[in-house]
Parts: C-alpha cells; structure tokens; sequence
C-alpha cells in the first residue's frame, strides 16, 4: 500500500529530464521545482528520467543532485533516486561504515527473503564484497549468527502454517528460554531464521495460549543488545510490519531533536511497500496523524519532500 502519488496526466521522463536540467541552471537551485517534480515520480519513472537525463546532458543525474541539494533534503532525495533493492543495499552498507549496527539490523531483519535475495545481489555489485562478509566484519556474538542465518536461508513466504510444528516450536523456545537458567540462544536463532512470517506470528499466539506471557516479553526477558533487537525485529514484522515502522517513526521523533536518519530511512524505503498501513496504525496507537508527527519536527524543502511522499494527510 504505496502512499506516492503521481499526476493524472504524466509528463515525460524527457520533459521531466529538460525541467530539472532548467531548475539547477543559472544561480541557485530551483529546489521547490526539483522536489514537486521527484516526490511525484515512481520507481521506474525514477530510472527513466535518470536515463534521460545522461543522454540529453552527458552527466549523472545523482552527482548533480548531490551538488545542487544539501543537508537531510539531500540525503533524503539521492536515497528516493534509487530501486528498493538498490537502496537497501546503500543504507545497510552506510549503516556498517558508520556503525550505526541498529540500523543495518532493522533493514536487514525487517525485510522478506525475496528482498534480501535482490538486495543482496545489489549489495555485491554496487560494493564488491558481500553482505555477508560486511555482518561478519561488523557485528559479534549471537547477533552475528542471526544475521549470518536469516540473510542465507529461503524462507516459506506463504500463508498456510502447520499446527502441530507450532507448538513443537513454541515447546522448544519455552524450553530454550523462561524454563531453563541461561538461554540456550541456538534454538532462538534456528527458529527465528527458518520459519515462514506466518508461522512466527502463529509460534507467538501458541506460546501465549501455552504459556499465559507473550513471546515478545520472552524476548526482552532472555536477550539483549543487538542479538534482542534483531529477533524483536523478525517477529514484530512477522505479525505486522506496519506496526513495527510506526513504532520506529515514533521513537524517531520523541522527546528533544528528531531522529533525521531513521526518518528519511523509514519513509523513503517504505513509501512504495506499504506507507499506507504504517499511517493508519500510527493514528490508531498515537492518535495523530503521521503527517502532523513529521510536519512538526521538520521545516523546508526538507518537509516538503517528505510530506510529500506520506501522501494526503488522512
């Protein structure tokens, strides 16, 4: 459920091209023009008008961005400019150099196999090493081994679920975890990383009708650190996604300054996935609007953008 809204009538990626070349020429940048013109564009537009625009100007498009833009309306427009696999593969690698370990963990934990698949291709050809060897140099411990895993295993994505393979797995985090001294984390990253999305959410009901206390708290009770935020990840999207990015948009803009990187990062990588549920299930939780969240702690072109990309405030 994307939230990106295009013109009825669509120019051309080739007018679209020729505008933008007008509005950086002369002094200064027209940015209101620029923004009005990309928030408004879809990803394949997005690649079109990236085409065009070397051919007609002999130049790249994301090079003259990046000297006509600057600050967090620069970040946010280059990260837009990309494919979301092409993109997660950019955040996740800044997000390694920078050892900001928390974000690569929500890009990577957050996303369905078949997105890892595609981003993990990108994630070789754009860098030349792989993602995996990136999760082995940067991270440490059961954290490592979680990521390690749910990068390199094919995952069910369909619906249907066994019953009696639920219980059996929601007996053996129960065993692995509240029964015993210590936790036995093998048994926790082995059915983290190789259960379908459905059968995850369906471990959680079992393991609270079995055992009175969710698997959430189970969770936060047994681990910690990034090993914790990885697994809370994967099972909050297991049950729902829209939820668990509301939730990261939230914290993001709690209390004193706001969190730009994660904000530009949820809104751009989700715009065109599912945008759409993340506002409702912010309304429903924080009765306000995701729009007034985000209109009230940024300014500029730089809210302009992302507003725009949030669609209608509704």
């Amino acid at each position: 459920m994307s939230t990106l809204t295009v013109p009825p009538v669509l120019t051309s990626p080739r007018d679209d091209a020729t505008q933008l070349y007008r509005a950086f020429k002369g002094l200064g940048c027209d940015t209101a023009k620029v923004v009005n013109i990309l928030a408004h564009r879809d990803v394949t537009q997005r690649a079109l008008i990236q085409q065009e625009y070397r051919t007609m100007y002999s130049e790249d498009l994301l090079k003259r961005l990046s000297s006509e833009l600057t600050g967090k309306l620069e970040t946010a427009v280059l990260l837009w400019m990309h494919d979301p696999a092409g993109r997660d593969a950019i955040v996740v690698r800044q997000a390694f150099m920078a050892s900001s370990i928390h974000a690569a963990t929500e890009v990577i934990c957050s996303r369905t196999p078949s997105q890892i698949q595609m981003f993990k291709q990108h994630y070789y050809s754009k860098f030349g090493v792989h993602l995996e060897h990136d999760i082995e140099k940067h991270t440490s411990g059961d954290h490592k081994k979680l990521l390690l895993k749910y990068v390199g295993t094919p995952r069910y994505e369909g619906f249907e679920v066994d019953r009696i393979a639920v219980e059996q797995d929601a007996k053996a985090l129960f065993k692995a975890g509240e029964k015993r001294l210590g936790t036995d984390e093998k048994t926790f990253i082995k059915i983290f990383s190789e259960r379908s999305r459905a059968h995850l959410a369906a471990i959680d009901s079992a393991y609270h009708n079995m055992y009175g206390n969710s698997l959430k708290k189970a969770v936060k009770s047994e681990t910690s650190g990034y090993f914790e935020h990885g697994l809370l990840t994967i099972l909050q999207c297991s049950q729902n996604p829209a939820m668990y990015f509301a939730k990261v948009l939230r914290k993001a803009m709690k209390g004193l300054g706001t969190n730009d990187t994660t904000l530009i990062r949820v809104i751009v990588t989700r715009t065109e996935i599912d945008t759409q549920h993340i506002k409702a299930e912010y309304h429903k939780k924080y009765k306000k609007t995701l729009n007034d969240a985000v209109h009230s702690e940024t300014s500029g072109h730089y809210r302009t953008f992302l507003l725009s990309l949030l669609g209608p405030n509704h």
